[in-house]
This record gives C-alpha cells, sequence and structure tokens, in this order.
C-alpha cells in the first residue's frame, strides 16, 4: 500500500513537469512568434515609407542609396563603432590594408564642404611636392572637387605608378589656387617610421605628420 502511494506520488510529479514543460514550450513558441511578427511589422513599415518616398519626393531618387542610407543608420544607432560598409568601400579599405598602393600620399576628407587635406604621407609624391594639413583640393586635373564625395576624389588621385595628375590647390596665405603636378607612385602605407641613430639615439616619426620627431634612448644593443 505505501509503495502503491509512492509511485502515485512519483506519477503526479512526473506528470506535473510533463504539463509545466509543454507550458514553457508553448510560451517561448508564442513570443518567438509574436516577436517575429514585430519584425515584420517593421519590415513593412520601412517600405511603405520606401515607396511613399520614390513616389512623393520632389526629385527621382536612387533606391540603393535609400536602402544603404538606411542601413547606416541602423548600425550607427547601435553605437559610434558600428557603420556599414557599401562594396566601394570596403574594396577600398581592402586595397589600403595591402599595405601599398598607387596614388599621391595623401589623407583627404570633407571639411565644411570642400575636399580637404588631413595630411601628407611623408616621403609620397604630394609630401615632396609641398602638399601641407588644410590644403584645399579645388580641382583635380580638369575636375572641380566641389561635388565629388572622398571616394570618387580618391578614384581620381589613385592610378598607375608613373602616371601624372595636377591638384589645384588653396592654401591660407595664396593668393589664388595654385597647380600642383604629380607623378604617381607606389605607396607604401607604414603605421610608424624608424631610425637608429648614433649614441644609442633612435628616431621615431609619424609619416602622415610634419610635426617634429620624438627622440628616443633605447638601450644598446648587443650586435
Amino acid at each position: 500500500m505505501l509503495k502503491s502511494s509512492k509511485v502515485k506520488r512519483i506519477a503526479l510529479i512526473i506528470a506535473a513537469i510533463s504539463v509545466l514543460a509543454v507550458f514553457v514550450g508553448v510560451s517561448v513558441q508564442h513570443r518567438s512568434t509574436a516577436q517575429a511578427a514585430n519584425d515584420y511589422e517593421s519590415i513593412e513599415l520601412f517600405t511603405d515609407v520606401l515607396s511613399i518616398v520614390k513616389k512623393s519626393y520632389v526629385e527621382d531618387v536612387d533606391t540603393k542609396k535609400l536602402i544603404y542610407g538606411a542601413i547606416n543608420g541602423m548600425l550607427s544607432s547601435l553605437d559610434p563603432h558600428s557603420s556599414f560598409m557599401p562594396p566601394e568601400m570596403y574594396k577600398e579599405m581592402k586595397i589600403e590594408t595591402k599595405g601599398s598602393f598607387g596614388g599621391l600620399g595623401i589623407e583627404i576628407s570633407i571639411k565644411d564642404g570642400l575636399l580637404t587635406v588631413i595630411s601628407p604621407i611623408e616621403d609620397t609624391p604630394a609630401y615632396k611636392a609641398g602638399i601641407k594639413a588644410g590644403d584645399q583640393i579645388l580641382k583635380i586635373d580638369s575636375k572641380f572637387t566641389k561635388d565629388l564625395s572622398v571616394m570618387e576624389a580618391v578614384k581620381r588621385m589613385r592610378g598607375t605608378k608613373g602616371t601624372k595628375v595636377i591638384l589645384t590647390i588653396m592654401r591660407e596665405g595664396f593668393d589664388k589656387p595654385k597647380e600642383f603636378p604629380l607623378t604617381r607612385d607606389v605607396i607604401q602605407v607604414k603605421s610608424v617610421k624608424f631610425k637608429t641613430l648614433d649614441d644609442g639615439f633612435g628616431y621615431i616619426g609619424s609619416p602622415s605628420s610634419r610635426k617634429k620627431p620624438t627622440m628616443t634612448s633605447p638601450r644598446p644593443s648587443r650586435r
């Protein structure tokens, strides 16, 4: 009798666990279904807005540009370090991370609507020609840069070693823009430049700046 009661108790516990497992499974499935429904509603909202913009905006719009912008906005809302990299930008990044490319050796950006030199890279055609940080590039050859994106400007300045390009530069102190003829070369990207000097001193400098180098006195090396 006691044994029968014990068996019934175990059976009841097993039944309760089974019911609880079924309940939890249904609850999880319900939440997953609800989340999927919310996701689909959000996607539907996006497609509705995209359709309205394409139909009602005062000018024709590029669908790919709108979608890329939306993706970039979505990722940038996560944190300052997340961003969308379009195929062209990804290709450019791969070229730069290889450590060498054909070009002029300048870092550029858009400042106040103008294509501006951030810094020339040391020992490159741009550096040797006297291009300086803050220079405004008004033209690349005969093409005005006003409506060019950074990527378009980079494409025009990149090229095969030995080919020529003319940059029209406006600089503080110039009375008028000045043309700088440059010959493209293979640009070797180095994060740090180091050179051993006499008396155990070393030279450490950033290739992309013209600031005074740092002088260090390392421990003597055995050689």
